[in-house]
């Protein structure tokens, strides 16, 4: 009997091909966009308190709701350590302690936004896995660029430094750049293109010193997208183009500097072997 209570949820829970474990994952859905609207709401310093009760209530059941689900995961799975130490549920178990946390520290609700991460089971729900490989793509390529992104970074900071420090000296704490780190926020606003206006340049040399760094902000910023660009570009090469592009190795002697369409080895006189061939 237990095992087949078992069975029946961790099939109900775990998958999503039946009409039961699709109205599963689509009510869990609708539980998280309502968690998520009521931890919006109550952030509203003006919301009437009667309201804000009827909200506090809907929190806690909506929690509690969760709690019981991700036992229920837990007591079905397979492998619970390995499912608690999973993304989903990692995510599973955040998405009800901030509630708790909130009996200690107040304000912690807030947190459950992270709930919002759970809606990524709707991907299952509507067979579009398939799309994931496409994120996958995506992932590597930042991955693939992550190094060249942290030299240019590392280069900006090296910039808004060696800016923000100039423009101390142009202006002076009279215009209101009265240190250097404020004066480094000031660049990075400026380089950024942010432009708050919070502080500003007055004098002419500052200004037009001000103009050359908005010009080059503009080019700064497209930087790391042509970075992962390229690396996108890179990995969606068609293989067999790649292939077909590569110089025969000859396998006797190891020697590669050979013409594209060659059948001989230059320097051994070995056959080469056949270039890849499309079906």
């Amino acid at each position: 009997m237990v095992s087949r209570f078992r069975a029946h949820w961790r099939r109900v829970i775990f998958q999503s091909s039946r009409w039961d474990e699709k109205a599963f994952d689509v009510c869990l859905i609708v539980a998280i966009a309502l968690s998520v609207v009521v931890v919006m709401l109550e952030s509203i310093p003006t919301l009437n308190p009667d309201l804000r009760r009827v909200l506090y209530f809907i929190e806690w059941g909506i929690t509690i709701l969760f709690t019981l689900e991700y036992i229920l995961r837990l007591y079905v799975s397979l492998r619970p350590l390995r499912y608690a130490r999973s993304f989903f549920g990692v995510v599973d178990l955040l998405a009800i302690l901030p509630t708790y946390l909130d009996l200690l520290l107040p304000g912690a609700h807030y947190l459950a936004l992270l709930r919002v991460l759970r809606v990524l089971r709707i991907f299952r729900v509507l067979k579009l896995v398939k799309y994931i490989g496409e994120a996958n793509v995506l992932m590597h390529a930042m991955r693939s660029s992550a190094r060249k992104i942290a030299v240019f970074i590392f280069g900006v900071l090296v910039l808004v430094l060696i800016l923000g420090s100039l423009m101390y000296l142009i202006e002076g704490a009279e215009h209101g750049f009265t240190s250097i780190p404020k004066s480094v926020y000031w660049a990075i606003v400026t380089l950024t293109t942010v432009g708050y206006g919070d502080i500003s340049p007055v004098t002419p040399l500052g200004q037009f010193f001000a103009s050359i760094i908005m010009i080059t902000g503009y080019g700064i910023i497209a930087v790391p997208t042509a970075i992962v660009t390229a690396e996108m570009t890179n990995l969606s090469r068609d293989p067999i183009a790649e292939r077909e592009s590569e110089d025969p190795v000859c396998p006797a002697c190891g020697w590669q500097d050979h013409d594209h369409d060659a059948a001989y080895c230059k320097v051994c006189g070995g056959h080469l072997p056949v270039k890849f061939q499309p079906k």
